[in-house]
């Protein structure tokens, strides 16, 4: 688009992370500005799972995660033979649904990531009803093959968007703010940096 930049129009399948199953498919437009700003992101997909069976597995992640009497904490998730303790599923899951908004946002027309590697997971027990975990997370850097380490703040409560805070250390500035816009789901998708929170 003359002035604005490049748009690309996709159509993918996606998988449940855990089971390889079709999760259904999608329709997008992506609009690469030519300025720093994030891509602008267009998306209609057909779910393979209806919305009751999302929201139960939402749900049944949500008790896991919510009755623990000891906050769940762990490194290097996988490990270096590419095995997740199934105590350390849930944060998985999280961290993975967490850093796409990190991905998402530093992302440009040359310039892609993928999460390599949970370096650190920390539950904090609140309070209130929300889920929140501090990471730090590795994201692989296409085609420049860097590995990025980023500290990342989540909240969640189920219905809600995730809330991410975040903060990656090959970059010279503050706190960014990732959070969702719209309901998302962490069924199916199933940091060291210094950074105050």
């Amino acid at each position: 688009i003359p002035g604005s930049g490049h748009k690309y129009y996709l159509q993918f399948s996606t998988e449940d992370y855990r089971t390889g199953e079709n999760a259904g498919s999608c329709l997008a437009t992506v609009l690469y500005p030519r300025t720093k700003a994030p891509p602008v992101v267009n998306i209609k997909c057909t779910q393979a799972k209806d919305q009751k069976q999302i929201q139960e597995e939402d749900n049944r992640l949500y008790q896991k995660l919510r009755h623990q009497t000891k906050p769940i904490t762990g490194n290097n998730i996988p490990d270096s033979y590419g095995n997740i303790e199934p105590a350390l599923e849930p944060a998985w899951a999280l961290a993975v649904a967490g850093s796409s908004y990190i991905m998402w946002e530093k992302s440009t027309e040359n310039l892609g990531y993928f999460m390599a590697q949970v370096k650190s997971a920390k539950q904090w027990l609140r309070e209130d009803d929300f889920i929140e975990f501090d990471y730090t997370v590795l994201l692989h850097e296409i085609p420049t093959q860097e590995i990025i380490s980023c500290h990342m703040r989540l909240t969640w409560l189920p219905s809600h968007p995730l809330k991410v805070k975040y903060f990656c250390s090959s970059e010279n500035q503050g706190l960014e703010d990732g959070s969702g816009m719209e309901s998302g789901s962490a069924a199916g998708i199933l940091h060291d940096s210094g950074a105050n929170f």
